[in-house]
């Protein structure tokens, strides 16, 4: 793995993605978002997670954020460990789950192919997080994070997607709070 793809500087600002193992469309259903966004609230309050853009897209995750605890690797492997577990259960005991079985099939599968996954495994193991260091290339991570539902051809409006930052920045803060709107790094709002 190349140094660009590593958490140097443990007070500084990410980019990062992380995807669900197979690239697997999860995030189909409601409650599977509201796992992702409780736990990113419950990492701002408990755990120092400071959070500047998010996207939650159907099998990935778009995070531009802070650890104030100087532990970013930490914080995102606890993350991704603990909406890891919480999802699966959620998958397991919902009813209305039509892929249930082929899903924890290929969770199961991805795990047995990973010698470090006692059963099964949800998000795969890279994060590829970005270190950002200028607003220009902050503003760039940002506006792709926000126009990646709009790529995907699922919205023509970023803010017309529910789960993403692109809302905050209209002041929109129902799904998710984040951090000072980019304000921090002397940005404007869209």
């Amino acid at each position: 793995m190349s140094r660009n793809y590593k958490f140097y500087n443990t007070s500084g600002l990410y980019f990062i993605s992380f995807a669900t193992v197979y690239w697997i469309d999860v995030f189909i259903r409601e409650q599977y978002l509201s796992v992702l966004s409780e736990s990113i609230t419950y990492c701002r309050l408990e755990k120092g997670m400071e959070v500047y853009a998010y996207c939650f897209m159907t099998s990935h995750i778009h995070l531009i954020f802070r650890s104030s605890n100087n532990n970013p690797s930490g914080l995102i492997r606890d993350f991704k460990g603990c909406t890891s577990k919480k999802l699966l259960k959620v998958i397991e005991n919902n009813p209305q789950e039509s892929r249930k079985e082929w899903l924890l099939w290929m969770f199961e599968k991805a795990g047995k192919k990973n010698a470090t996954v006692s059963r099964m495994q949800f998000w795969q193991q890279h994060n590829k997080p970005i270190e950002l260091w200028s607003n220009k290339v902050i503003q760039q991570k940002i506006d792709y994070i926000h126009n990646n539902p709009v790529e995907s051809g699922f919205v023509t409006n970023s803010v017309d997607w529910k789960y993403s930052s692109a809302r905050n920045y209209q002041d929109d803060h129902t799904v998710l709070e984040i951090d000072s709107d980019g304000y921090l790094f002397g940005l404007t709002k869209h």
